[in-house]
């Protein structure tokens, strides 16, 4: 229930949702007749979605997350474990493994096989579920692609329970216990996941990958970016799930 609560109030918070939502209160208000209130709440609105649409800003503001920690270029020798974090697939047997599996995802893998490739006897831990309509699951879908990039089958552990971030923390903790791991994933996310694998007394060493901000030459005419909107999106879900924790 936790879970299915945290997505649905995370899509009502996105920049997007909330500059609609602005829009449909001062709708509200001009039915009522109450024009200078629906004339301030339009004008904040667009405001507000220009601020979060507007490139410079968006990626000033994401660059601060997903500068906290640099990329790993080389990995510790005595490291056992690269941990996988989830990311999103859609099981089409009519296509290749590498269109099944999102962008986001691919981008992880590739960075953890680097990794992997760097430590000799390294074991890569794949996790993530199935979602609710596809009968099958990330991790495994993870390994196929693993699989066919060159990756020994057999230094491939695969668990398919965790839906999010707190449940892969859990799991680690049975497979790693005290000894230090890597933990792969978008930079954007790295800061939340390496608080929660603080929480459950890990060692993770972060390795950041799939860097959406940059704030070397900015697009100063990037006004009302469908790219910068993203961007924001993918700000205010870290930043909610952050406040999450801090609530827990």
């Amino acid at each position: 229930m936790e879970f299915i609560l945290k997505k649905i109030v995370s899509v009502a918070i996105m920049p997007l949702s909330i500059g609609i939502e602005l829009l449909l209160l001062a709708l509200l208000f001009l039915y009522f007749n109450k024009i200078k209130r629906a004339k301030q709440i339009v004008t904040i609105s667009i405001l507000w979605l220009f601020l979060f649409s507007y490139s410079p800003f968006v990626n000033y503001l994401l660059y601060q997350l997903e500068s906290t920690y640099p990329t790993l270029h080389q990995a510790p020798k005595d490291i056992r474990y690269i941990y996988l974090l989830g990311g999103g697939h859609k099981t089409d047997a009519t296509q290749p493994i590498t269109s099944q599996v999102n962008t986001i995802s691919v981008v992880r893998l590739t960075e953890a096989i680097r990794l992997y490739h760097q430590i000799p006897q390294a074991k890569i831990i794949l996790s993530g579920y199935s979602g609710l309509f596809d009968p099958t699951s990330h991790a495994v879908m993870q390994k196929r692609l693993a699989i066919s990039l060159g990756v020994n089958p057999s230094d491939l552990i695969v668990i398919e329970e965790p839906k999010d971030t707190k449940e892969e923390a859990r799991e680690a903790q049975k497979i790693v216990g005290k000894d230090r791991f890597i933990v792969v994933s978008s930079a954007s996310h790295l800061n939340r996941a390496i608080k929660i694998f603080h929480a459950q007394n890990l060692h993770p060493i972060p390795a950041p990958t799939n860097h959406l901000s940059s704030i070397n030459n900015p697009n100063y005419l990037g006004i009302f970016s469908s790219t910068a909107l993203y961007k924001s999106t993918v700000l205010f879900h870290e930043l909610f799930g952050i406040l999450w924790l801090w609530i827990r």
